[in-house]
């Protein structure tokens, strides 16, 4: 067994060429944090809010500051974050202005005896427990929803609900920059936690999978944990993150569990957009997707500094 063990995702989908080197640097910077809480007999849960944390605070990636907008030219963010020694889980959504929803997602997994707050509610905890706040638009952005809605009202694309038809005409409008993380400890503990502003012109009120436990985040001691990225309507349909760690038991392999989910993908979904990381019980990585692009990076004992990449395993077969 390797431990431990920090594997995180900044989105995936198509990376423009303005933002690869950027979006590497930043998953570095995560896995380091990640790793460094390990190293400092930091549990699973602590590493993976960490290095997500890090990722909603860098500008680059969509979560946290930066996050996409939707249709109404606004911000709902989500996250969630689960402990697989316990099970113990929280989420929240329809955040506008929280600078970390990953911590608020812990606030109500430790400090609630729910899993999933959302809205004024999430906004009233995190009030309570004094989190900060920051304005999450950024330039960048709002070019992207500019340049979105401008082919959206052109009628140059049917945004919803025809989504597979629109990733194959316009591929490079789907930048799915979901966050997130994935540890195994020094003790043995796993842990996953995803962050996401959505995707642009979103509709008001749309959750997506980051925030539902077992579809964008999933972590159990018995199996291991999982974040995923891509259309979280797909990740949800397929409850993709259990199902990633289900196949971890089965295969035995935390890469053939990765390689098995995006199968899944593209039998049953017709080869929509997904990409996910997995850590298994025993330290072994798995990191596959069928996107153009996923953004990653890992640290462990045997590597002196992050290994990061703008592609894992791409899977294109059904299995």
């Amino acid at each position: 067994m390797q431990k431990p063990v920090i594997i995180v995702h900044g989105g995936a989908g198509t990376w423009r060429q303005e933002r690869r080197s950027l979006g590497l640097e930043g998953v570095r910077e995560a896995a380091i944090i990640g790793y460094e809480t390990l190293k400092k007999d930091g549990t699973a849960l602590d590493a993976v809010e960490a290095s997500v944390m890090c990722m909603e605070d860098n500008g680059v990636f969509n979560a946290g500051v930066g996050s996409a907008l939707t249709i109404e030219k606004r911000i709902e963010m989500e996250a969630s974050i689960m402990d697989g020694m316990t099970l113990s889980a929280g989420a929240v959504s329809l955040l506008k202005d929280i600078k970390n929803p990953v911590r608020l997602a812990r606030i109500v997994m430790e400090s609630t005896d729910h899993v999933f707050v959302a809205g004024d509610g999430a906004e009233k905890l995190a009030e309570l427990f004094g989190l900060e706040r920051v304005d999450p638009v950024t330039d960048l952005r709002v070019s992207y929803w500019h340049e979105f809605k401008d082919k959206l009202v052109q009628g140059g694309w049917n945004y919803l609900p025809k989504l597979q038809k629109l990733l194959t005409s316009h591929r490079q409008l789907f930048e799915l920059g979901t966050v997130g993380a994935v540890a195994l400890d020094k003790e043995g503990n796993v842990a996953a936690a995803t962050s996401t502003g959505g995707f642009s012109l979103k509709f008001p009120g749309r959750i997506g999978d980051s925030p539902l436990i077992g579809c964008g985040t999933y972590a159990d001691n018995e199996t291991g944990a999982s974040s995923t990225t891509g259309i979280g309507e797909i990740a949800i349909k397929l409850v993709l993150a259990k199902t990633a760690c289900d196949f971890a038991r089965k295969e035995r392999s935390a890469q053939k569990a990765a390689e098995g989910a995006i199968q899944l993908v593209n039998r049953r979904m017709n080869g929509a957009f997904m990409g996910l990381i997995v850590v298994d019980r025993f330290g072994r990585m798995g990191a596959a997707h069928n996107s153009p692009d996923l953004c990653w990076a890992y640290m462990t004992k045997r590597t002196r500094q992050p290994r990061a990449a703008m592609t894992a395993k791409i899977v294109k077969d059904a299995g």
